[in-house]
């Protein structure tokens, strides 16, 4: 934790980030989509990213846009949540409901969420406001294969005589299927499939290791995260200004502000404390099939067959513009 410019500058100064309410934007993403890979999307499901209004009675009309300012057209999920795309997240949560996403975020440690009827469509864009401890916990079920292990920064206390007088084991529950766990996490590994927005050299990747990790970026440049992991260890940064003021917008895309520093931190801790490059292990519920391609993709045992995976071919070219 880096403090801010002035301790003493009231009210900015003395403030602990880690549990203030920030806006997470895409970094949110994950979240909802592990909720549409349940309820009947998979990760080969086709999205449409192309120009779209949402109107609601009595409220203005909403229309998502990219970051780039482009639509990209159809694409797999798997493409639209490594590409980190804005309009197919809208069309998507529009498809499962506000209301189940906050339920979902809120079964994975989001404890900010509290009235469903705040959000609206914008949410899945980091609309709601959350805590960074709670985001380490829900992407902890990632990582942890579905399992939601509360943190905590005591393990145990022993005494003078070396006795354990406190066990801090973290409770851990199964609230994610296993494999909809496996299925985000391996595309969040992905750098083929986020080379159109991230680059095949970008700080998401680590040498000789691979990672899950995603990037969040709110418009007005005042929440920069990277928030990524192995099944050993996850790295959540926030990059920001303690008062709430803008940053300036050339140093803090998706892949320009916190992502440096969380590439240094996990590259470190895989260097020094991880015995051998772990991953997570294929759950039993997995199925595999060959889609667009010929790329192996990963499905719910079941959903496989929703999938025809043919006649169309997804092409990465060189990134134009930073992603959030």
């Amino acid at each position: 934790m880096v403090g801010s410019v002035d301790y003493f500058a009231t009210p900015s100064g003395a403030f602990n980030v880690t549990t203030a309410l920030r806006q997470p934007g895409s970094s949110i993403k994950p979240l909802m989509y592990s909720f549409a890979l349940g309820h009947g999307f998979t990760a080969a499901s086709i999205i449409d990213d192309s120009p779209v209004t949402f109107s609601s009675s009595g409220g203005p009309s909403y229309s998502p846009v990219n970051y780039d300012g482009r639509y990209h057209g159809k694409m797999p999920l798997r493409f639209a949540l490594a590409n980190s795309y804005n309009v197919p997240a809208v069309k998507v949560l529009n498809s499962i409901g506000v209301d189940n996403f906050v339920n979902q975020a809120r079964l994975l440690g989001i404890t900010t969420w509290n009235d469903s009827s705040r959000f609206g469509l914008s949410l899945t864009l980091g609309g709601g406001e959350v805590q960074m401890t709670d985001m380490a916990t829900a992407f902890g079920v990632f990582a942890n294969g579905g399992k939601k292990v509360n943190i905590s920064p005591i393990v145990r206390v022993n005494n003078d005589l070396d006795d354990t007088i406190y066990n801090g084991k973290l409770q851990a529950g199964q609230v994610l299927d296993p494999g909809i766990a496996y299925i985000i996490s391996d595309i969040l590994s992905d750098n083929q499939a986020r080379l159109t927005a991230f680059g095949p050299y970008s700080s998401l990747e680590i040498k000789g290791h691979k990672v899950s990790v995603k990037t969040g970026t709110t418009d007005s440049k005042k929440d920069n995260w990277t928030i990524g992991y192995t099944p050993d260890f996850l790295v959540a940064v926030w990059v920001g200004n303690n008062d709430n003021t803008p940053m300036n917008p050339q140093l803090t895309s998706g892949i320009t502000g916190a992502a440096p520093i969380w590439n240094r931190v996990m590259t470190y801790l895989l260097n020094e404390y991880e015995q051998k490059d772990s991953w997570l292990t294929k759950p039993s519920d997995i199925a595999e099939k060959k889609c667009y391609n010929g790329r192996i993709e990963y499905f719910i045992k079941g959903t496989e067959n929703t999938a025809t995976c043919g006649g169309v071919s997804f092409l990465s070219p060189s990134p134009t513009q930073k992603p959030n």
